[in-house]
């Protein structure tokens, strides 16, 4: 235990101490200040009494033939497209070019009756839905018109469109729409510490193989203190990163919580229930252990510190294919299929499979906790057997050996 916490304390000292990781960290907290910090930024430019003009609107034109349609038309664009001026122009569609290209119009809808008109626009945004709403409020004045020439009174008419359908939503089970944003944040997150803490840590073992300083240390300690120092280490500094950058943004927020008041995405993606904290923790630790202990095994095994990216690029490539699974189900919406189920149980792939699935699905606790079960046997495990090959790997050079020829050394062993 003494060597374990030795080992530990030199391995987290190297961490704390190294400048790409302290620089990495602050940056990232410099980032997302600059980001939270914007809307607050941006307000205190503007004058307490800066409140928008009609003047500052972009303006909206609207042209016909017929001067009651079009002052009906103004009257109900009005009451919609609220970011706009809207304006009555004349008829002539090279005038309301000319205007649009200039810049002092930035649309215009041409009317060739209620059922029918031309939409100007410069330069058409992809998220353009002028033409969308504009739809709807026409076919609503035509139906009016309609139905009070058949006799019935602008009243009557007006109600019948004025009613507002009233509905309530009751979810039993999770919100996706509400939880999507902040699930994919963190699977991202978790993708991200987990491989490159990961690396990091075969590369350390690797570097102290190729320098000859772990013959010596693997004569004074435990290849199990050593291995299980060295990751648990890695995953403390990734997890003090964690809390750095996203305690820092959750501060951030809360501090700036009335200026991102309107904007459900931001606000949702820092309204994560304390429990999905919890588990993403379980998870993030347990899979960071299992894949920390296969790089340091392999990174033992490694002659050569340029080897290193070919000969973990399996196991990389086994989390890869777990994260694409587990994004493909997020931007499907069914987060229970099979596949996902599967993966939820494999200790390889159930670290964001099953935290995804508890995020934006309804899973039973034994579910989980059997998920959990199978990732704590098989971190411990994997750790033992690692430890082996850590053993066995650093005294082997040369070329990178086998997978059998080290499984019978550790027998030997």
């Amino acid at each position: 235990m003494k060597q374990f916490g030795k080992i530990l304390k030199f391995e987290l000292k190297n961490y704390l101490a190294n400048k790409v990781f302290v620089g990495i960290t602050l940056v990232l907290v410099v980032l997302i200040a600059a980001v939270l910090f914007f809307p607050r930024i941006t307000e205190s430019f503007k004058s307490a009494d800066d409140t928008p003009a009609a003047d500052n609107l972009p303006i909206m034109l609207i042209a016909g033939d017929n001067e009651e349609s079009n002052e009906t038309v103004r009257e109900a664009f009005s009451s919609v497209f609220t970011d706009y001026e809207i304006l009555i122009a004349e008829n002539n569609s090279e005038s309301i070019k000319q205007q649009i290209t200039d810049g002092y119009a930035e649309c215009a809808f041409v009317m060739n009756g209620l059922t029918s008109y031309t939409y100007y626009v410069n330069n058409l945004s992809m998220y353009d839905e002028n033409t969308t709403v504009a739809d709807e409020v026409l076919q609503n004045i035509y139906r009016m018109s309609a139905m009070m020439q058949s006799g019935m009174s602008a009243e009557d008419t007006q109600e019948i469109f004025s009613l507002q359908i009233e509905h309530e939503t009751l979810s039993l089970g999770q919100d996706q729409m509400q939880n999507f944003f902040y699930t994919y944040i963190m699977i991202f997150a978790l993708y991200m510490v987990i491989l490159l803490y990961g690396q990091m840590v075969a590369t350390n073992v690797a570097t102290e193989k190729s320098s000859r300083a772990m013959e010596v240390l693997i004569t004074s300690a435990k290849p199990t203190s050593m291995m299980f120092g060295k990751v648990i280490a890695s995953c403390l500094a990734g997890l003090i990163q964690l809390v750095a950058v996203f305690g820092s943004a959750l501060l951030f927020f809360n501090l700036n919580k009335t200026y991102w008041g309107d904007n459900a995405i931001v606000s949702s993606i820092f309204n994560m229930p304390t429990s999905l904290l919890i588990y993403m923790l379980i998870f993030f630790l347990l899979g960071f252990f299992i894949y920390a202990f296969m790089y340091g095994a392999i990174g033992s095994t490694t002659s050569k510190l340029e080897d290193i990216n070919t000969s973990v690029m399996p196991v990389t490539m086994l989390f890869i294919i777990a994260f694409i699974v587990v994004v493909f189900s997020l931007s499907s919406g069914t987060v229970d299929n099979t596949l996902l189920k599967v993966c939820s149980y494999i200790p390889f792939t159930s670290p964001i499979a099953m935290f995804t699935r508890i995020a934006m699905s309804t899973v039973s606790f034994y579910e989980i906790a059997i998920s959990i079960a199978i990732l704590i046997v098989s971190a411990v495990g994997i750790g033992i057997i690692s430890a082996k090959i850590y053993r066995v790997g650093v005294l082997l050079y040369g070329t990178t050996p086998k997978i059998g020829t080290v499984l019978k050394l550790i027998r030997k062993a």
